[in-house]
């Protein structure tokens, strides 16, 4: 059965949530303003990718952005895609617009994994406004004195610690830009991002905790800076020691000799054109040297206070928690909430160390209002037969926002049974490339099992079959934006004409962004994923996705994870299906014959795999994203170019070479 048939909602907002939303405020605004009457999500949709210009002007007002100049021009260039220009005569500063607030009230709460009694320990923290203007006002005058100014790179090598946001937020104010890669990266990887961009100054700590055992972070600091000879600066955070010994990197001084050398005074903020480079992301790089995607300020601002104040309904005052490394763009969106007025809720650590509970025992701690996460992780903790709902209280967490990998059905109803019945469960969808989301939650709509809420207001996300033309609700295709909007990256690094930029984004369908997820659209205005369309499987030149195989298979509680690619056979294509079982269980006639039939009976007889097979790990990317593409590669013995972008590049070894592959 479609997933979009499946109508029944699963929850609904209550009259007063709907009035109290700021969805709603915002309509009211654009009703006033603009004399638009939008009864409903569609009709402000409709309104919002007609008149864009309109739209994102009413966004900046609305959410009321500090800029030293606005412009009198909101698009210029309107019909260039790329090309278009937004707010071209802006001038405004991120850190400005982050750092509105100078009260006593929370601005970040710092929860890390406690380590044993005896160890030397950072405790939780909570850090007020104040505080946090105060510093970053003496890390980014420590920046400025060691040279820092607009155009400038500052990288940050950093666990998910308030010293990342505290740095970042000094860099940006200066008109530098942050780029920032988790302490788990392996020293290639860091070279293969950090060694483009060229940065000043590299920030790092001495280490890391992850499941309960302290990882040292100085050795691989001291090679990266031999291996990128731009850095003028290295600073170290102390983490793992209060007082870490800095004699294996020779040059670098610690966090406190460079903020705590100032006094506390007012910023001073460096005003910026609204495309002016404010973050250099990366791509997975596991097809070949990662893309350093650069974003621009306005666009990154724009985009975030409209995702954060009208999709996921943050307030002032909420406490707002991604789980999140520094390595994934959830980072990136989670600070944005400063701007919202929310404080941040960030957690360093394993989320499932020394239990599945951890990060609902932050929920619970911190008084968590929005709760974010993976779908893998909310698949994990199903089976880990954890039901939060009986072991925690969760009282404050009126939203769950999931990312990263499709969420299933399924794992829809486990959340309103098993974690809280009365919240709003928001799938999302976007991605590094756009530092935002295609398609999003909606506070005043129904939440439907196994379906994203709606498309993202201001972008004109469509549905295309291989021929770029349009599909109707119902039919599965690429998933294209097909006008403008702001947070459209400003380009690629070191690709000064643009075609590396326009190649990945535009050459498949002229004119239209191309963003690589296979979806549909649903009967209500939602979205549905299907998995990544370059990963699509194609048995018998029927398209089929991913995500419909995993959803099935991933049911069965012998199944931990799964991975299943399309293997060139015999001038067609043949599914093959790889599991990792859970631990004490191997892979029989008896279980292979349950899966087929779970997914012969829920899918079709298409779906059903060619080939099962039992690996013991499924490689991944650093954000826990699995890589189809690079085990397609492996088992059909083509070259792997770039291992570092993966957690686990040993588990590629698995799947090559098996004998069961050839017959």
């Amino acid at each position: 059965m479609p997933i979009h048939s499946m109508n029944q909602p699963l929850w609904a907002p209550s009259a007063e949530a709907v009035e109290r939303a700021g969805l709603t405020r915002f309509a009211a605004f654009v009703r006033e303003r603009h004399g638009v009457e939008a009864p409903d999500y569609a009709a402000l949709h409709a309104w919002s990718v007609a008149e864009p210009a309109a739209f994102w002007d009413s966004v900046w007002d609305f959410c009321g952005v500090v800029a030293a100049a606005k412009g009198d021009t909101v698009l210029a260039d309107a019909d260039r895609m790329p090309g278009a220009r937004w707010f071209p005569g802006a001038r405004l500063n991120f850190a400005e617009n982050l750092l509105r607030r100078r009260d006593d009230g929370p601005a970040i709460v710092f929860r890390g994994e406690v380590p044993s009694a005896d160890a030397d320990r950072i405790d939780d923290r909570i850090i007020s406004w104040r505080q946090l203007h105060d510093h970053v006002s003496r890390a980014a005058q420590g920046l400025r004195a060691a040279g820092v100014g607009p155009g400038d790179r500052v990288a940050g090598y950093l666990p998910n610690l308030p010293e990342t946001v505290i740095a970042m937020l000094a860099a940006t104010s200066l008109g530098a830009a942050w780029s920032s890669c988790s302490p788990d990266f392996g020293v290639q990887g860091v070279l293969d991002r950090f060694g483009q961009i060229e940065p000043k100054v590299l920030v790092g700590a001495d280490g890391y905790r992850y499941n309960g055992a302290p990882i040292d972070s100085l050795g691989r600091i001291r090679e990266v800076l031999a291996g990128v000879p731009s850095v003028e600066l290295a600073v170290i955070v102390p983490y793992l020691r209060r007082a870490p010994d800095l004699g294996s990197v020779p040059g670098a001084i610690t966090w406190d000799e460079l903020a705590l050398a100032h006094p506390v005074r007012a910023i001073e903020y460096e005003p910026v054109a609204f495309d002016h480079p404010l973050y250099i992301m990366y791509s997975s790089g596991t097809t070949g040297a990662p893309k350093c995607i650069v974003h621009g300020t306005g666009g990154t601002l724009l985009q975030h206070l409209k995702e954060h104040r009208l999709h996921a309904d943050v307030h002032p005052g909420d406490t707002l928690f991604y789980f999140t490394t520094c390595g994934w763009m959830m980072w990136n969106w989670l600070v944005s909430g400063l701007g919202g007025g929310a404080c941040l809720a960030l957690y360093e650590g394993s989320p499932g160390w020394p239990d599945m509970g951890a990060l609902f025992d932050f929920a619970d701690a911190a008084r968590i209002d929005l709760f974010g996460t993976s779908a893998k992780y909310l698949d994990a903790v199903r089976k880990s037969g954890l039901r939060p709902r009986e072991t925690h209280d969760l009282a404050s967490v009126r939203a769950i926002l999931s990312t990263g990998s499709p969420l299933v059905p399924e794992t829809f109803d486990f959340v309103y049974e098993a974690v809280k019945p009365d919240l709003r469960l928001s799938s999302i969808t976007g991605g590094t490339d756009i530092i935002g989301c295609f398609a999003q939650g909606n506070p005043a709509a129904p939440v439907r099992r196994g379906e994203i809420q709606c498309l993202a207001l201001g972008m004109q996300v469509e549905v295309f079959d291989d021929e770029g033309r349009p599909l109707p609700a119902g039919k599965a295709g690429e998933l294209v934006c097909t006008a403008p909007f702001p947070s459209m990256p400003v380009g690629f690094w070191n690709d000064p004409d643009g075609a590396k930029y326009r190649g990945a984004y535009f050459e498949r369908f002229p004119g239209a962004w191309h963003h690589g997820d296979w979806v549909e659209r649903t009967a209500h205005g939602g979205l549905v994923v299907h998995g990544r369309s370059d990963a699509v499987l194609n048995p018998g030149g029927v398209r089929i996705g991913t995500a419909e195989i995993y959803r099935q298979v991933e049911q069965l509680d012998e199944v931990e994870e799964s991975i299943v690619i399309g293997q060139d056979w015999k001038g067609d294509v043949r599914v093959v299906l790889f599991v990792r079982l859970r631990p004490g269980l191997g892979l029989d006639d008896a279980l292979a014959d349950r899966i087929r039939r779970q997914i012969r009976g829920n899918a079709t007889p298409r779906h059903v795999p060619a080939r099962i097979l039992e690996v013991k790990d499924i490689p991944r990317t650093r954000n826990g994203k699995i890589v189809e593409l690079a085990v397609r590669d492996v088992v059909h013995g083509r070259p792997i170019r770039n291992r570092e972008a993966l957690a686990n590049p040993e588990a590629l070894e698995l799947f090559a070479g098996r004998p069961e592959l050839s017959a």
